[in-house]
C-alpha cells in the first residue's frame, strides 16, 4: 500500500515516516497535491538499479526485433515449426 503523508506529517509523524521510508517510497503531499517523495538512500540506490536494468532490458528486446525485422525483411526466417525443429537439429549437430 502506498504511504501519503502530508507535509505537516514530517514534524509531527517523523519516526513513522523514516521507518516506512526504509522499505518502500512514502509520497508527502502539500495542500492535498502530490509534491515530494521520500526513501532511504538504500532504496533509492535500488530503484536506480532497477530502472536501469529495465532500460537495458528494454534495449536489448528492441535490438532484437530490429534484428528479426531486418532478417524477416532478408527472407531469412524459418515457416512451420516442423521447419523450425529441423533447422534447430542442424546447427546443434553441426556445433555439437
Amino acid at each position: 500500500m502506498t504511504a501519503i503523508f502530508s507535509s505537516a506529517a514530517l514534524k509531527t509523524r517523523q519516526r513513522e515516516i523514516k521507518d516506512i521510508a526504509r522499505k518502500d517510497v512514502v509520497h508527502i503531499t502539500e495542500n492535498g497535491n502530490a509534491a515530494f517523495v521520500f526513501m532511504s538512500e538504500e532504496l533509492f540506490d535500488q530503484q536506480i538499479n532497477k530502472a536501469a536494468e529495465e532500460a537495458a532490458l528494454t534495449e536489448r528486446m528492441r535490438a532484437c526485433i530490429k534484428a528479426s525485422d531486418d532478417c524477416f525483411e532478408q527472407g531469412a526466417y524459418i515457416e512451420g515449426t516442423d521447419a523450425f525443429f529441423s533447422t534447430l537439429d542442424e546447427r546443434l549437430a553441426a556445433n555439437g
